[in-house]
Order: C-alpha cells, then sequence, then structure tokens
C-alpha cells in the first residue's frame, strides 16, 4: 500500500470553503482516477494556526504503479484546478510513504 500525503496551509480567510470544496469535489476527483482507493483527510494539531489551519491529506494507492499513473497522467490537471480556484491562498508539499506492518 502506497499513501501519497499532501499536506496543505490553508489561508484562513478561506479555510472553511476550501475544506468544503476539498470534501465535495477535489477528493473525489482524484479518487475517480481509479489510482487511489480512498482519502483520509487530517487536521495537523498544535501547530501555529495564526494564518490558518493546515491539513494532511492522504491518498492509498493499492501498488506504487498506480500512484505512478496518477502522477503521470492526472496530478498537474488537479494542482493546475486548485490554483486556478484558490489562487495563493494555500500552499502544499507532498510527500510519498509505504505502510510498513
Amino acid at each position: 500500500m502506497i499513501i501519497y500525503n499532501v499536506t496543505t496551509k490553508v489561508q484562513a480567510n478561506i479555510a472553511t470553503m476550501w475544506l468544503e470544496w476539498i470534501k465535495a469535489e477535489h477528493i473525489p476527483d482524484i479518487i475517480e482516477t481509479a489510482c487511489f482507493t480512498h482519502a483520509t483527510i487530517l487536521r495537523l494539531l498544535e501547530t501555529d494556526d495564526t494564518d490558518g489551519p493546515t491539513y494532511a491529506i492522504q491518498y492509498f494507492a493499492e501498488s506504487h504503479a498506480l500512484y505512478n499513473q496518477y502522477i503521470d497522467q492526472f496530478a498537474e490537471a488537479m494542482r493546475q484546478k486548485a490554483f486556478q480556484k484558490w489562487g495563493d491562498g494555500f500552499i502544499s508539499f507532498r510527500s510519498v510513504m509505504s505502510v510498513v506492518n
């Protein structure tokens, strides 16, 4: 199992609307690519929320090949949709992890 983690700091003035959009539109669009089975939204605690909250969204892929397919075929378009909607109202960084039991 591969986890594609996107950590995003959202400006306070758009945080509520951004979270609604993530849940209703962005995550469903990404899951619809069939590269990921599901996603989990987490809010970081014990961080400075003065400028707005920080979220981590974890997308679960059954293989590294499916993750690569997402990156190669869909990632850029999804990022552009987010920037078109929210401009510089957020900043994200990404990491990839594997589950170790």
